[in-house]
This record gives structure tokens, sequence and C-alpha cells, in this order.
């Protein structure tokens, strides 16, 4: 276990050993996919110790993948592997069994992976893989101490392909490029969640923000959003009680910046904003997202992302929006 801070020091006790059950197909038939070579999509099924038996149990989960090639090669083929999930570990926070587990308080928690891996394929059924990746159990701040797992794993591993799947061909598409300063889409998002502070055990606080944003895609595989953000963190009430505050007094208000990976209408999202009003300051001045968008053909917008202060998860925004004037940027020839 990667014990990213000095107070989880005392966890990492023993090696990491976990086990992985895959089912993916290669994306071959939708307009995008040729862009990204055909990427894997599938589920996992996830299991292993967390580095320490005694305080930390075992963790255990599912969670959706894909995968990018960066080959095209016939026999071996390396991708690129991101995905996300729900899991469940064995072994919480307590104040008296339990003290020092500083990592996780909650039993249900969100699993991110992010790796490569490489298929050496032996005859066109039988292949055998070899991995580097790192998974992530977290509750998302939504309540302490959550400071978070972090494991990196070595993987050797044996795949079955059931049926070879033959190229289609494809009606012939293409992107339409427009100029920076024009065809933007606007969308307004509306965000709810919760998250617990310290002391351990206290009351949880909602959290209400809006997100008005533009956003483009520039090319088939590289798109920008830029937002400006209203949030209002009930905790900040209760941040240095001595100080008097208003609802008005806690909105927090900032600019954000990200890169977009756009896969038709979803769209992975990573990036980083500031606090132009922020009067209490009890985080960074810096926050960042991580996550994922859906878009929707009618325009509404569906929203999944971890918004942080570097490493440390602030909560996870669960959001729907709308987009105005949404169009789709491919079309055939």
């Amino acid at each position: 276990m990667a014990a990213h801070r000095g107070t989880m020091g005392h966890l990492a006790k023993e090696r990491l050993f976990s086990g992985e059950l895959s089912f993916s197909k290669r994306i071959r038939s939708k307009n995008w996919s040729q862009e990204y070579r055909n990427p894997y999509a599938g589920v996992t099924l996830y299991g292993s110790n967390l580095g320490n038996r005694d305080i930390l149990g075992y963790g255990f989960g599912m969670y959706g993948f894909i995968e990018f090639p960066w080959t095209r090669s016939e026999k071996h083929v390396f991708t690129s592997k991101l995905g996300a999930g729900l899991g469940i570990v064995t072994k919480v926070y307590n104040t008296e069994t339990n003290p020092k587990n500083v990592a996780m308080s909650t039993y249900l928690n969100a699993i991110i992976c992010l790796g490569i891996q490489g298929r050496w394929y032996i005859k066109p059924e039988h292949a055998l893989i070899y991995s580097f990746d790192l998974t992530h159990f977290s509750n998302g701040s939504s309540k302490v101490p959550n400071l978070g797992v972090n494991m990196p794993f070595i993987g050797l591993g044996y795949q079955y392909t059931f049926k070879k799947e033959e190229r289609q061909n494809l009606e012939l598409t293409r992107f339409q490029h427009v100029p920076f300063f024009k065809s933007w889409n606007a969308s307004l998002v509306a965000v709810l969640s919760d998250k617990q502070i310290f002391p351990t055990g206290g009351k949880r606080y909602p959290i209400f923000a809006l997100s008005a944003m533009l956003h483009k895609q520039f090319k088939p595989k590289v798109g920008m959003e830029i937002a400006l953000d209203i949030i209002s963190k009930q905790s900040i009430l209760h941040y240095r009680e001595y100080i008097p505050k208003t609802q008005l007094s806690i909105l927090q208000i900032g600019g954000f910046i990200g890169y977009n990976i756009p896969l038709d209408k979803f769209r992975f999202v990573i990036g980083m904003g500031a606090y132009i009003k922020d009067r209490y300051n009890p985080d960074d001045l810096f926050y960042h997202r991580v996550g994922m968008r859906y878009q929707c053909a009618n325009g509404l917008l569906l929203n999944l992302v971890l918004k942080s202060h570097w490493a440390k998860a602030d909560y996870i925004e669960y959001g729907i929006g709308y987009t105005f004037n949404y169009k789709p940027r491919y079309h055939a020839k």
C-alpha cells in the first residue's frame, strides 16, 4: 500500500495481493471508436487485501472500465485503462474497536482504477496479460476519517476470447471543425452533495452548487470546458465558529478550466480551478475535478465528478443540468 500521508505510515504492513475477473468487448461499431483504435469496454469483479488485514481488512467490488489501445498489432495490444465503480471494505474506523484505521470510515466506497495493460496473443482465442495499475478506495469525504487507500499492482493474467469479432464496414463519418471562438455549448449544472468534517462521528452537512459552463470539442479526442462555480458548503458555518457568518458570506465562487476526453455523448473531465471569492478560506486556493459527464440528445446533462484540493477529497458532485442548443460534432460524409 502507498502511504501517501505520514499519518498512514503504521498501516503499510503487508504485501498486497489481488484477483480480478473481467468481461470485455472491443468496440468497433461506433463513429468515435475509430478515433480511439477501437477501445475495449467491460466490467471487472475485484478482490484484495488492503495492506493490513488486522486494521483495514479486505476490499471487494465491481467497476466498469474502458481501455484505449496504443497499438494496432494483431499479436500484441498495449492499452491504457480507466475504471470506476463501487466496492466494500470489511473493516472501518471505530473509536473503540479500530481507532488506528484513519484510511476508511465507511463500508461502501468508490473504486477508481488507472493503469496500463498488454495482451500477447498466442492464438486468436488465447492471450497472456501483463499490467501495472493503481487501485483506489475512498468515500469521497462523505464521512471522516477518509484518507483512502492507494494500491499499486503488477499483474499477470490470461484472456480467452469466446468469439473472434469480424471487422464491420461502417458508414464513413467526419468530424466537423469550427473556429475557436464559434460553436461553444453552454450548460447549467446543479449539484447536490454532503460531507462530514472533523471531529469524527460529527454531523454531515449538505452542499449546494451551481456551475455555468462553456464547453467545446475541438478534435475527435480533444475537448475543453470553462466554468464559473457558485458553491454553498454548509460546513463552513461551523468553521471557526467564533466568527459570525451568514449564508451569503459562506458562498464560494470559483473559476475552473478542464480538459475533456470525448466519447460521443460521454466525456471524461480533469482540470483545475481557483476560488475568486472564498472569505473564510477553509481549504486551499486551488481545487480540482476528475470525473465524467453524459450528454443526452435532448440536452439533459448528467454529472458525476470528484472535487478535491490536491490529493484531499472535498466531496462528490452529484449533478444534473441542461445544455442549450446541443449539436453533435460528427456528420456523415
